[in-house]
């Protein structure tokens, strides 16, 4: 059995946005190594039959990312993006199943965004920037309280519109008029006879995200029919049908706060289908039947639900231990993208409430894993909660106890599933194969218990959060897993803010690793990319920042230079919080709030473990 190398974790294919043929009996998906070599990004395009009786192969290969794969009506074409004519600029092709020379569909200088095919004309609905367009100089944004919508300046160049390509003549022309709004979705009616669109005021994550707008557009007239506005965050457009016809519904934040949980909606009054539930809608798709269906997060787990018109409720079909993502259904079958604890992600596909074949061979054979663990247990006020724990290769409990290491997950509406722990960032396995136990917890605010669990941390982040944390740590130690004289702590984004937080309120952590982390929400608020949503998270009084000064810990900082999530800033701000306090602060050049960079990945990955075997071993 072979050892884990940082190569074979940052060069894995991961397969990504599986989609079945509309005669249910092939899938073709995206594949994309988790780094980049480049300035660009490389994927291909894989094609497997749904049963599994062949291996995928590659389709029309070349140093190009290829995505968003679709499927003409009748099985025998797969339109596509590709930046195969100019790096960074993606147009539209299209590939007949069997593969050859894939064919050009558009030249739009600043490249297409995304693509959907009208069911029964042949059109394509394009979503791209204007071809000549430009930001107002000088750049001056517009607030007028109580008055009608007002010209703001945008910060970004191009935002989206609406086309419609006829696939014949190569033509182009403009499809609905939606002013000055920046269009984030399309989905097609599967009749082909309306179009919902999802737009924002401006393309600005902040303010567009939280002031969207829900239309219905007729892609023969043009003609627009407004639905309201959605709830924040709104996204997954699908269409359903029942006994009074064709409806819509959409994923967004439950109201009325913008910190909660995931909750499907129905267009038409905007009324929550999933209130009560104590697991997370996660993806919606159609059925291929007129049906909805759904991805639930649930606890360490994903479940598969339709929506029932007769009860108002979703229906379990299947459970599967683990993860499912990237949901897609055509003629009585699934595809996604599955993993275990004990299995990578891989394509699978069959009947919704399964089994669900595996398309393709495993990855990275022949190397010794960590034993993955499922925990429940409960806080300190009763709440359940549950985690993972990684033990070292070859190792039980009764080898123990082991210098321990807490990956704390970003967001904070993550979660980790009892998935496999293999990533540049949530490296459970990697430090597993350098002899740490890893403790992987989903404390409070995280995605999978439902609204209320999901909500419970506004205006709260560093509370009971924490506490969630020590419990589960304490647990271990009593278990004689962890060493309580060696104990690490890490994460990234809202990890890495519990990082920090955790350091600056205990001395229990030999060290840390904070990395794009949250130091001082306030000033997050006014420069990053979610103002109002860090506002609701955090306040000065939850700032490392505001008790910098008691960090004794040895502490990691790592920030991409270009991030706008958690601009750099706040990395400076602890680096120069801790004076001359151990610590070391790394800038990776040209990455943002993830790193992308092969060479960037696995120096993250070596630093981060030499810093704890430093620290702990």
């Amino acid at each position: 059995m072979g050892e884990l190398t940082a190569e074979a974790v940052v060069d894995r294919a991961v397969p990504q946005t599986p989609r079945l043929s509309p005669d249910g009996r092939w899938v073709v998906f995206v594949s994309a190594p988790v780094s980049r070599l480049g300035q660009h990004a490389v994927s291909g395009l894989w094609l497997a039959p749904a049963d599994g009786s062949e291996l995928p192969r590659e389709l029309a290969p070349g140093p190009a990312e290829d995505r968003e794969p679709r499927w003409s009506a009748d099985s025998a074409w797969i339109w596509f993006l590709s930046d195969r004519a100019e790096p960074g600029t993606a147009q539209l092709y299209r590939v007949r199943r069997e593969g050859g020379t894939p064919e050009r569909l558009t030249d739009w200088p600043p490249g297409i965004h995304d693509h959907v095919l009208l069911p029964d004309t042949g059109a394509v609905v394009l979503v791209a920037p204007e071809e000549t367009e430009a930001t107002a100089d000088p750049r001056v944004r517009v607030v007028r309280p109580g008055a009608a919508e007002a010209p703001v300046w945008d910060t970004v160049a191009r935002p989206q519109r609406l086309w419609l390509l006829d696939p014949r003549t190569r033509a182009v022309r403009p499809l609905g008029d939606f002013g000055r709004r920046h269009v984030t979705g399309a989905a097609p009616r599967p009749d082909g006879r309306t179009l919902a669109v999802l737009t924002w005021s401006v393309a600005d994550r902040e303010p567009g995200r939280f002031d969207p707008g829900l239309h219905l557009l007729d892609p023969a007239t043009g003609a627009r029919q407004e639905l309201g506005v959605p709830a924040p965050e709104a996204r997954s457009l699908t269409w359903w049908r029942d006994a009074t016809g064709w409806r819509l519904a959409y994923l967004g934040v439950t109201p009325p706060g913008l910190i909660g949980g995931n909750a499907v909606f129905d267009a038409g009054d905007h009324g929550n289908l999933t209130a009560g539930l104590s697991s997370c809608p996660a993806e919606l798709a159609g059925s291929g039947d007129g049906g909805l269906l759904a991805l639930f997060a649930d606890g360490l787990d994903t479940t598969i639900r339709r929506f029932d018109p007769a009860t108002a409720t979703f229906a379990e079909l299947g459970h599967a231990p683990g993860s499912l993502e990237d949901l897609n259904a055509s003629a009585g079958r699934i595809a996604v993208v599955a993993s275990t604890a004990t299995e990578p992600d891989a394509v699978h596909c069959g009947p919704p409430g399964g089994p669900l074949i595996p398309l393709g061979e495993p990855p990275l054979p022949g190397i010794r894993w960590g034993t993955q663990e499922r925990l429940s247990y409960r806080a300190g006020d009763g709440l359940e909660l549950d985690g993972l724990l990684i033990l070292p290769p070859g190792r039980t409990r009764a080898d123990g106890p082991f210098p321990l290491v807490t990956l704390v997950h970003g967001g904070p509406y993550d979660r980790y599933a009892d998935r496999f722990q293999l990533h540049w960032s949530r490296s459970g396995q990697w430090l597993a194969a350098a002899g740490f136990a890893v403790f992987l917890p989903n404390p409070r605010g995280g995605l999978g218990h439902g609204h209320a669990f999901a909500a419970c941390i506004e205006k709260g982040v560093g509370g009971a959060e924490f506490t969630d944390l020590l419990t589960g740590i304490d647990l271990l130690v009593e278990a004689g897993v962890a060493d309580e004289d060696r104990l690490g702590i890490a994460g990234g984004s809202h990890g890495g803010f519990m990082a920090a937080w955790a350091v600056a309120h205990s001395d229990r952590f030999k060290g840390a690793v904070v990395n794009a982390g949250v130091i001082d929400w306030p000033l997050l608020g006014a420069t990053g990319e979610h103002g109002r949503y860090d506002f609701a998270l955090g306040s000065r009084e939850t700032s490392p920042i505001t008790y910098a000064d008691r960090i004794a810990a040895p502490v990691l900082i790592a920030h991409g230079e270009d991030d706008t999530n958690v601009p750099l800033s706040q990395g400076e701000l602890l680096h120069h919080a801790l004076g001359d306090r151990e610590h070391e602060f790394v800038v990776y050049p040209r990455e943002g709030h993830s790193l992308r960079e092969r060479g960037h990945q696995l120096d993250y990955l070596h630093r981060t473990r030499d810093w704890f075997l430093h620290l702990l071993a």
